[in-house]
């Protein structure tokens, strides 16, 4: 009964979406209760005095938010307490947010949406926001992103409900190129078997050098070149790698000219030529499942993935069976599907991995970034002002390009 409610719910959201209502863009005169959704530090939070990403340090805008009057309720339950239920199949519409469940838990989340006006998450720990919690959420307003990447609501519904989106664009850019590249050659230098071996006590040279390889004469493929794909290739060009890259847009030509990259229209001639694929998109409908078995078939044999995009732009099963077989020889990143990834996700297991928990664009550099850029959305909020124009996802209606 549980499921076919939420489907009826989906059903209707897009028989409706023909027509949009519009909720009020800003902030009407009285308090406002915001929720934030953060991950939890737990005894982290008070080692460094700029650590504001987590649940204990809020973005440090608790004083400043109170003192105007407003209400601002934290959490990192976004799911129900412990939640052990097992994922319920419902549906095309509603399988991008794989983490709904149906069980008695009902998340801290889940009480406060009928009267928020304004939610923040992050897509370190994102507060999944489906198109039936949003039918809940009747006073929200606005949704914002501390960071970038805006995939962990459903952009349609939220566009349907005249509902603002926004992220703090550029804030984390520089912290997820670097970290790109320290993957790139963390694959190519076969680099984690050798820190296994001399943390297990052991020595084997061999073990470690029969595949590892320079960077420099590799060919690297971006697919997607926004302003982290171009931070990449910048970074990309002393180590004299042959530099590819694939988007919607092609970048100005005296940039291209500078970082010495070739764009190339069809993705999937780009792929082949590759030593390395860095993955750089965002989620959509378009991009989920791209890379799936058959596509990834075609890639060079050995080929090294870095995705620090989204998780569901792959195939999980994909990846997993070609890291297995070789075909894949390494595959790095952070993003997971679901976050936070389950203790039986099958790409913890798979060989020649280099994978970590989302935190890439969660640098302390990072962190001050998107909390002053989610402080000055929240004020120009409060004054009924509009945002910077690139900070908005979902406006009046209409979604921002790269999510269309």
């Amino acid at each position: 009964m549980a499921m076919k409610r939420v489907a009826n719910s989906a059903i209707s959201a897009l028989a409706s979406s023909s027509t949009v209502f519009t909720r009020q863009a800003h902030a009407s005169s009285g308090s406002k209760k915001i929720v934030g959704v953060f991950y939890k530090a737990d005894e982290y939070a008070s080692k460094n005095p700029n650590f504001l990403g987590c649940t204990e340090n809020a973005l440090g805008i608790r004083d400043w938010l109170e003192s105007q009057g407003h209400q601002y309720i934290v959490t990192d339950d976004k799911e129900g307490p412990n939640c052990g239920c097992q994922v319920v199949d419902v549906g095309s519409f509603l399988a991008k947010f794989i983490d709904i469940h149906f069980c008695g838990f009902v998340a801290e989340l889940e009480k406060h949406l009928p009267d928020t006006h304004v939610l923040i998450s992050t897509p370190f720990h994102p507060a999944y926001v489906t198109a039936e919690r949003i039918k809940k959420a009747k006073n929200l307003q606005l949704l914002l992103t501390a960071g970038i990447g805006s995939d962990h609501i459903d952009l349609s519904a939220a566009a349907t409900a005249g509902l603002t989106v926004a992220e703090v664009t550029g804030s984390n850019v520089v912290s997820v190129a670097e970290d790109e590249l320290m993957r790139i050659l963390i694959l190519l230098r076969n680099f984690l078997p050798g820190y296994h071996q001399i943390i297990n006590g052991e020595w084997n040279v061999a073990g470690v050098s029969y595949r590892a390889y320079d960077l420099e004469g590799k060919t690297v493929g971006t697919v997607g070149c926004g302003r982290i794909g171009r931070l990449l290739l910048q970074r990309l060009k002393p180590f004299n790698c042959n530099l590819l890259y694939h988007d919607r847009l092609k970048m100005d030509p005296e940039l291209e000219k500078q970082i010495g990259a070739t764009f190339v229209e069809d993705v999937d001639r780009m792929l082949p030529k590759c030593d390395v694929i860095v993955i750089n998109m965002p989620l959509t409908d378009k991009t989920r499942g791209m890379f799936d078995k058959n596509r990834i078939a075609k890639l060079k044999k050995g080929v090294m993935i870095v995705n620090n995009a989204r998780g569901a732009i792959m195939d999980t099963q994909a990846v997993v069976d070609a890291c297995s077989s070789g075909h894949i020889g390494g595959y790095s990143g952070d993003v997971w599907n679901p976050q936070p990834a389950p203790k039986d996700h099958p790409w913890r297991y798979m060989p020649n991995h280099a994978m970590t928990p989302h935190v890439s664009g969660t640098t302390i550099d990072a962190q001050l970034r998107y909390a002053a850029g989610t402080k000055d959305m929240l004020e120009r909020y409060f004054k009924g002002q509009d945002f910077p124009e690139q900070n908005y996802i979902v406006k009046a209606g209409e979604l921002a390009p790269q999510y269309r």
